[in-house]
């Protein structure tokens, strides 16, 4: 049988790797969605308005989800890229 301090320091352990495994898994879900959520815009903007310049494509791949979604809403009503991104594209 362990001490005290042995018994707190093992649970401290197991409470740590826990929370790690929990705050992993939260991570891997948002960056599912986020990555989804650019495949989909992707594949919406090149058939609406054919290939995309290779730096949006970058901008996609990096964007949070609140960007995409954004842009997404942008994307019901626009007339071209720029009105989906709200600002120039090169």
């Amino acid at each position: 049988m362990g001490s005290i301090a042995e018994t707190l320091i093992e649970r401290g352990k197991a409470e740590g790797i826990a929370k790690g495994i929990a705050k992993g898994r939260a991570e891997g879900k948002a960056e599912g969605r986020a990555e989804g959520k650019a495949e989909g815009l992707f594949r919406l903007l090149t058939r609406r308005f054919g290939p995309l310049p290779h730096e949006l494509e970058r901008q996609l791949a990096g964007a949070s989800v609140t960007e995409l979604d954004v842009w997404l809403d942008n994307f019901l009503e626009a007339s071209s890229l720029e009105a989906v991104f709200g600002q120039a594209q090169t």
